[in-house]
């Protein structure tokens, strides 16, 4: 706590008086990481060309959480479940609902992928909801068995056409 608080330029007693104890700043940074991976989910479902077709944009959402999850052990975790012993002990043993569930954070970034898509989701396709799902198993696929990211962007297009 010392450290941090001294590269925060804050003192302990802040420290913990906002998160409580090392568990509370420990949970409190896996909650940060896995919302700066829901908005960056958006960002890659808006960040391809506005006139992109939904199924290129779930593959930039698909490829960006691969990513993403290969360079940050914290959203990788989050995605999976697997805490392995270089996180806090107190994050890998964390009560129910203390952190969110990987089932939680995909059913949010379903969601968000949902929200974003369904101005532009064509009439007759496969229910919106159930491919946005399924290109999110499908990346996660990809976090736990990897592969190049844009081997994921190729299945995306594939599966959804």
């Amino acid at each position: 706590m010392a450290e941090v608080a001294a590269a925060a330029g804050v003192s302990r007693q802040t420290l913990y008086n906002e998160f409580g104890s090392k568990e509370g700043l420990a949970r409190a940074l896996v909650r940060r990481e896995a919302d700066a991976y829901l908005r960056g989910v958006e960002r890659a479902l808006s960040g391809v060309s506005g006139a992109a077709a939904p199924g290129e944009r779930l593959a930039a959402a698909a490829v960006w959480t691969v990513r993403t999850a290969a360079e940050n052990p914290l959203v990788r975790a989050a995605l999976t479940g697997c805490w392995n012993e270089r996180l806090p002990t107190t994050v890998r043993t964390a009560p129910p609902g203390a952190l969110p569930a990987p089932g939680e954070l995909l059913g949010e970034a379903r969601d968000r992928a949902v929200r974003l898509l369904e101005g532009d989701w064509p009439p007759g396709a496969v229910e919106l909801p159930l491919a946005c799902e399924a290109v999110a198993r499908l990346a996660l696929s990809y976090v736990v068995a990897p592969a190049p990211a844009a081997d994921v962007a190729r299945m995306v297009r594939t599966v959804l056409a």
